[in-house]
């Protein structure tokens, strides 16, 4: 197949779950685009930001990695954080070559395009927006919590997120991306401080809603404590629907096999218990279920297998 002809997939979201994804899908031999959030405000990324008044470079740092065929070193080297006790103490060596190249080049993409190139990365990656922005997010109760790192942390039940200062401009790049997309993948990852970032972001909404392509949620398979404690598959689904609008996911992904008691009692100490996928409730929001043994056994916490998820992925484009 050429490459002319290779179905294109774009990936948005953010956050651990998202690259996981893109190490399996970037060996397939599809045209591969990632939209990535850059709403965090944590750490390196949150430092960075203040000081340089750049957009998060966290979570595009790691989707660099995950997309690079560069040597194992470059990329070690790109992934390295400074140790404690010095004046680079919890930076990220790939967080300050982001700053650095877009202090040099004068825009965040164009600097994470420079980056790519030299760190041979297959697909191409665009942040959501090049604009500064911040996350908030309004409970249950009323009351507004301001800052990616702190919404989680709230005790609080979140009702929806939003982002400011409005306007927030989405990189054109990033809305051709999902309206020529033959396949749109919603990452797994935190749902409100991580995916929904990107996706809320004034005009992406618009083109996810309206795209050609299937729109594919790849469901979490643990809950996240303050964030979707208590939420079924079908919770999680509902929640990008209230932010997006109906008929904006078309396909839900989701793992089928029981988790050991010995990782619940794990994930128990920090409030985070299996997804319950809802199917009856899932089948009546219309939406396709695509089910499978997808855990990748080996990690020490639970995360998706990146290939089981990637042949997952593509047999929905082959059977389109």
């Amino acid at each position: 197949m050429t490459q002319a002809k290779q179905p294109h997939v774009v990936v948005i979201g953010g956050g651990t779950g998202m690259p996981v994804l893109l190490r399996g899908l970037k060996d397939l031999p599809i045209q591969l685009t990632s939209l990535v959030t850059v709403a965090d405000d944590g750490g390196s990324t949150g430092r960075l930001r203040d000081e340089m008044e750049i957009p998060a470079p966290g979570d595009i740092r790691n989707v660099i990695a995950a997309q690079s065929e560069a040597e194992p070193m470059l990329l070690e080297l790109f992934q390295h954080r400074f140790a404690v006790g010095n004046g680079l103490s919890g930076h990220s060596m790939g967080n300050l070559l982001l700053a650095a190249m877009t202090s040099v080049t004068g825009n965040f993409n164009t600097g994470i395009k420079e980056i790519s190139r030299v760190l041979n990365v297959k697909g191409k990656i665009y942040p959501i927006s090049n604009d500064n922005m911040a996350l908030h997010a309004k409970m249950t109760d009323g009351t507004i919590v301001s800052g990616e790192s702190n919404i989680p942390l709230s005790n609080k039940q979140i009702d929806e997120v939003f982002l400011s200062p409005q306007p927030v401009e989405p990189l054109p790049n990033a809305i051709r991306a999902i309206e020529k997309a033959d396949l749109v993948v919603i990452a797994p990852g935190s749902l409100y401080t991580s995916i929904l970032p990107a996706m809320i972001t004034p005009k992406v909404d618009e083109a996810i809603r309206n795209t050609a392509g299937s729109v594919v949620y790849v469901c979490n398979v643990m809950t996240q404590d303050g964030e979707t404690t208590g939420y079924t598959a079908s919770e999680h689904v509902q929640a990008i629907i209230k932010h997006i609008g109906d008929g904006c996911v078309d396909a839900i992904v989701v793992h089928n096999e029981p988790i050991a008691q010995t990782v619940r009692a794990i994930y128990a100490e920090e409030n985070a218990e299996p997804v319950v996928y809802d199917t009856e409730r899932l089948l009546e929001m219309g939406l396709e279920i695509i089910e499978g043994d997808i855990i990748d056994y080996e990690q020490a916490a639970l995360r998706h297998d990146t290939s089981k998820v990637a042949k997952l992925l593509y047999s929905i484009i082959e059977t389109s």
